[in-house]
């Protein structure tokens, strides 16, 4: 098969993590590639993804080799494919624009970012470089709080053409005006904020439903998250957490059949751990009657490694992506960003968002239904055995 050309904005853990599994499963099967939720997209296999053209701000990464920066300091995901071998490709100074905040100078330089002396580009010379490098689409793996960064990337995927994959929190997908501008141009868009394989956010959804489902009424619930990863000493700016907040917490609210009041409902980022590195530790209350309004609580604790935990989705999604390019689909992908993303333009609950996503990569046309419907409207359905949202 022909490589998907990717473009990456932000050469982070996850970024790493991503590059790592590209090289890790090449020379694998589908009988032997454990950890993927798909081996096989439309032909393509995860090492058909090649990186043509990668952006950051960071002075460690920047004039380097994508294979060698993905390594570099203030990165600590786990190397589990470190010997990655060369391309050719280097790392191109980005925009800064609201993508580091200012705190992180406080911190030792081994924890935080050090920013470039290189001359910032322009966004004509962003489209340039996609252009030149002959990539697809997009890829956003900037900080969280970065909405003016994000949206200056997104405007350059559309310049220059290609699919965008917005996996951080800043509204671009579920953002009307930008889901027309990808439109018009039929240019496939997915998005918003990037759900990890097995973490936290699909983990409470997956209780949530369950309580809804055996009759528990849900009356107060919270998930705190710990970290020591770069992202998590960047959402130490408590300013910067307002679409985080809303991303997280939206994509537990859509599952409830009544949603709970602000104040019996918290979930976000806790706290920076620096010892814990890439390790994201999770922990989700939740408080409810059973029958006879007798009380309950549940209480659980996850621990993940945050970057790989979203590798193999955002794998998932390259290919969606690449589909909808071949197919000449243009626009949201509501049903991959449903199944794929937090806080999609559409929500539906997992099970069912799975079975639109498997309909779309087998060639069904039906994002133009799932468009018109809701997670409400088919809640009935999203247990049968074959859906049909039309």
């Amino acid at each position: 098969m022909e490589k998907i050309k990717i473009a990456i904005a932000g050469l982070g853990n996850c970024a790493s993590s991503l590059l790592q599994g590209i090289e890790y499963y090449k020379g694998k099967s589908s009988s032997d590639a454990v950890g993927l939720m798909h081996w096989n997209i439309g032909g393509h296999t995860p090492s058909d993804i090649e990186v043509v053209a990668a952006f950051d701000i960071d002075r460690r990464k920047v004039g380097k080799e994508v294979n060698e920066a993905i390594f570099a300091p203030p990165n600590c995901t786990s190397v589990f494919c470190g010997n990655l071998p060369k391309t050719g490709i280097k790392v191109q100074m980005g925009k800064v624009l609201d993508g580091f905040s200012e705190h992180m100078k406080e911190y030792e330089d081994k924890y935080t970012f050090l920013l470039s002396e290189e001359k910032e580009p322009t966004r004509d010379e962003i489209v340039k470089l996609l252009d030149d490098s002959g990539a697809e689409m997009l890829l956003n793996y900037l900080p969280v709080g970065s909405e003016d960064a994000a949206r200056f990337y997104a405007e350059c995927a559309l310049e220059s053409g290609i699919g965008f994959i917005n996996n951080m929190p800043v509204f671009i997908a579920s953002d009307p005006e930008w889901a027309r501008k990808f439109k018009e141009k039929n240019l496939p868009l997915i998005g918003d904020d990037i759900k990890a394989q097995l973490g936290a956010t699909i983990t409470h959804r997956t209780l949530a439903d369950l309580f809804t489902k055996r009759g528990v009424k849900i009356e107060k619930t919270y998930q705190l998250n710990t970290g020591g990863n770069t992202d998590f000493l960047n959402m130490l700016n408590r300013n910067r957490l307002a679409s985080k907040k809303e991303s997280k917490t939206e994509a537990v609210q859509s599952i409830l059949d009544t949603r709970l009041d602000p104040e019996n409902i918290h979930i976000g980022p806790s706290d920076y751990v620096p010892w814990q590195k890439d390790n994201k530790v999770c922990f989700i209350r939740m408080e409810g009657k059973l029958f006879g309004d007798i009380p309950m609580n549940l209480e659980l604790r996850l621990s993940v490694e945050d970057s790989p935990n979203s590798a193999g989705v955002a794998i998932d999604a390259i290919r969606c992506s690449k589909l909808a390019l071949t197919r000449g689909k243009g626009g949201v992908l509501f049903s991959p960003s449903a199944y794929f993303m937090k806080h999609p333009p559409k929500q539906f609950s997992d099970d069912l968002a799975y079975k639109m996503t498997e309909e779309f990569i087998a060639g069904q046309d039906i994002e133009g239904d799932v468009a018109d419907s809701s997670y409400k409207d088919d809640r009935a359905r999203k247990d049968s055995k074959e859906f049909i949202v039309r």
